[in-house]
């Protein structure tokens, strides 16, 4: 009896502990439980609804009455999906090399020890911050219109104000300038690379004569290209990603020289209500960026440095 009064206790125990341990699960999935609901409702579901919808002819009203390829055909040979197309992987081929440039440029030069230099890197920072913001594009708008602050200002110098936002040929550009304004991001993130730069390799190179820029060349740019490499898939993603800008400045206009694919699909969705083929737009879209990424992960072994992979560089 004594041995029964011994084990029994034990037991208990184990089954106190085995009760404990399934509720401290069950209470991990309370508290996951929200953001699990929201991933399932907001994003699981309309990923996958619109892959099947890219393959019908639904509308928001009428509903459905064909399946098909019949969307991707469409969009391969419709004039303006294809220019929408040219005009968003022009855009995204000019903001996001311009862009690194403008933040490698500043950071290299915030990285230096110069008076006030943390009010100089907030200063850069802050368009990253406004930059997506409504307001930032209405007064970016407001700059460049026909009788706005820059056409005012050529004016006083008495030169001839320029149609920025009505031509095709600028307005472009000043819908890219607006996205190259905002660097500040990767900039933060170019100047954190610089900081890690072993200060031994400038000196060695300083005592053979080497000079700035070609300490920059041949030092800083190699031993930083995992973060440039970083950049430039974020950039990229985020290029064929804009709306704000096109969508505020210029509604696509003048003459579809601004209209990106992400502001067709939007177009085609809540103004047309065509949800299939806005669908397949989307689908194309995530394609082109898919594949672009692809590329990049596999020419990085031809020009990323890793310092950990016995000086080989990505390979």
């Amino acid at each position: 009896m004594a041995i029964n009064n011994k084990v029994a206790p034990k037991a208990g125990k184990e089954k106190r502990k085995g009760l404990n341990k399934l509720e401290r699960n069950y209470m991990g999935w309370v508290f996951i439980a929200p953001w699990l609901i929201g991933f399932l409702i907001f994003k699981l579901y309309p990923f996958a609804s619109s892959l099947v919808y890219s393959f019908t002819d639904f509308h928001l009203f009428k509903g459905m009455t064909k399946v098909g390829l019949f969307n991707y055909i469409k969009i391969f040979t419709d004039e303006d999906i294809m220019k929408a197309l040219w005009v968003t992987i022009k855009y995204a081929f000019t903001t996001v090399p311009l862009k690194l440039v403008a933040a490698l440029f500043i950071a290299y030069i915030l990285n230096f020890k110069i008076k006030f230099v943390n009010a100089f890197r907030t200063a850069y920072y802050i368009p990253s911050i406004l930059g997506g913001s409504v307001a930032i594009a209405v007064l970016w708008k407001a700059l460049f219109r026909d009788n706005g602050l820059i056409n005012t200002g050529l004016a006083m110098f008495g030169a001839e104000g320029i149609n920025w936002l009505s031509e095709p040929k600028y307005a472009l550009f000043i819908i890219s300038l607006l996205r190259v304004w905002q660097f500040g991001s990767a900039m933060v993130i170019f100047l954190a690379a610089l900081k890690g730069v072993p200060t031994d390799l400038y000196e060695a190179a300083t005592i053979d004569g080497a000079g700035k820029w070609k300490q920059f060349f041949s030092i800083t740019v190699p031993m930083i290209t995992p973060v440039i490499f970083y950049n430039l898939i974020t950039q990229l993603v985020q290029a064929f990603q804009e709306f704000n800008g096109p969508y505020i400045i210029t509604q696509g206009g003048p003459l579809q020289s601004t209209t990106l694919i992400s502001l067709l699909v939007y177009n085609k969705a809540f103004r047309s209500y065509e949800m299939g083929i806005s669908s397949a737009m989307a689908w194309v879209m995530f394609l082109i960026v898919m594949v672009l990424t692809i590329i990049s992960f596999v020419s990085q072994k031809y020009w990323v440095y890793y310092g950990d992979e016995d000086g080989k560089g990505g390979k």
